[in-house]
């Protein structure tokens, strides 16, 4: 990670981590949209700059989530420049994700998927849900430019779901942001398809492949009666004060 992001003083509200470029956009940028337009502070780390990708490269990448990052309206989008494919869920990767969350102080995580057809989703979701745990521990210190950060214990983690169909334990409507999330998405021209690039096929350069999350996003909005929504998972039980709290949100 870039040493000038630990200068910023600032708490979100959610902060959405991917492991590659790109994660984000595809699976929750719409839940971000809408917690925006609720008035939270948003932000995005990615772990790597998916620089393993049949298709541009790891600066590409860079630039390109710069540019979707312009369009989702995050307040920080910052990459902590682990390894494509080879990164641990260890000690030394951890505490890089424990001082990125000691820095901002995030409510909420958003993080990969459990299991996936990419094995860097599921080891990612992991890590990231053991390092913000351990980041409420005060005997870890962690500390930036000499001043040792303050334990901070996120109240939520969830997973996104990503390529394969898992059960969501809830959805977010994000019908009224679902054109802002396709542009992020569209940003990685690189990545999806796009007839004017002379660069390999790939699995989700095709055409259907966009299709595809389009029509899980509609799926999920179904099981509510919307359009479109998002998916996600909680090992963590989510607990109502009162019934109000439902039908109000299905009024």
């Amino acid at each position: 990670m870039h040493s000038e992001i630990y200068q910023i003083k600032m708490k979100l509200d959610i902060l959405a981590f991917g492991v590659h470029p790109d994660d984000v956009e595809l699976s929750c940028a719409g839940a971000l949209l809408v917690e925006q337009k609720n008035g939270k502070k948003t932000g995005i780390i990615d772990l790597t700059a998916g620089e393993l990708g049949t298709r541009g490269s790891g600066e590409i990448r860079k630039t390109e989530a710069a540019e979707a990052a312009k369009i989702l309206g995050v307040e920080i989008r910052e990459n902590l420049e682990m390894a494509d494919g080879f990164f641990q869920n260890d000690e030394a990767h951890q505490r890089k994700v424990i001082t990125a969350i000691r820095t901002f102080q995030p409510e909420i995580i958003l993080c990969n998927a459990p299991d996936d057809r990419h094995p860097d989703h599921g080891r990612s979701s992991k890590m990231v849900a053991d390092a913000a745990f351990l980041s409420g521990l005060m005997k870890i210190e962690t500390a930036v430019n000499g001043s040792v950060q303050q334990a901070w214990r996120p109240k939520y983690v969830f997973r996104y779901i990503q390529d394969r169909m898992l059960q969501p334990d809830f959805v977010i409507d994000i019908t009224d942001v679902f054109e802002q999330k396709i542009e992020a998405i569209r940003a990685y021209k690189t990545q999806f398809h796009n007839s004017d690039l002379d660069e390999p096929q790939t699995y989700i350069s095709t055409p259907d492949f966009l299709d595809s999350v389009i029509y899980r996003h509609k799926w999920f909005g179904k099981m509510i009666g919307v359009k479109y929504a998002e998916g996600f998972i909680s090992e963590k039980m989510i607990g109502l004060k009162n019934f109000d709290a439902i039908i109000k949100e299905n009024t």
